[in-house]
């Protein structure tokens, strides 16, 4: 039986740049990093604070990920906040750009887009509780 999701995985063109951004702009804690020599490969484990996981891999020579138009596939990965406006002002501030917000048409409730370093479509989705950030 299904439970949750564990982990989504993400390989990235940057090792260093895709590190911070997910650590230093998003805020993810560090689990494990560990180089693989036989592939020269880093992998980096990330938590969100709910324990659900992000690795993030690196692989030289990985081919681009086709985005615009959609392709099939990973859509996005999207992440659960408090206050949208207030998350998309702090990752404004840190000079990420991100779309206008908008209105999920089902559920009432307010997300917006933005990419990481490799254009990987990211999503906030907003579960406001009052007095509480991103």
């Amino acid at each position: 039986m299904l439970k949750r999701i564990h982990h989504a995985a993400i390989i990235c063109s940057d090792y260093e740049a895709s590190k911070r951004f997910y650590t230093e702009c998003l805020g993810l804690r560090i689990l494990a990093e560990n180089y693989r020599q036989e592939r020269n490969s880093y992998k980096l484990d990330l938590a969100l604070p709910d324990g659900t996981q992000v690795e993030l891999f690196s692989f030289p020579g990985a081919p681009e990920r086709p985005s615009y138009p959609e392709a099939r596939g990973l859509r996005h990965l999207a992440f659960e906040v408090d206050d949208v406006d207030e998350c998309k002002k702090k990752l404004e501030s840190m000079g990420i750009a991100v779309e206008a917000i908008r209105l999920d048409d089902y559920t009432n409730k307010r997300f917006v887009f933005f990419a990481d370093p490799d254009g990987l479509p990211l999503e906030l989705y907003e579960q406001r509780v009052q007095n509480a950030g991103c």
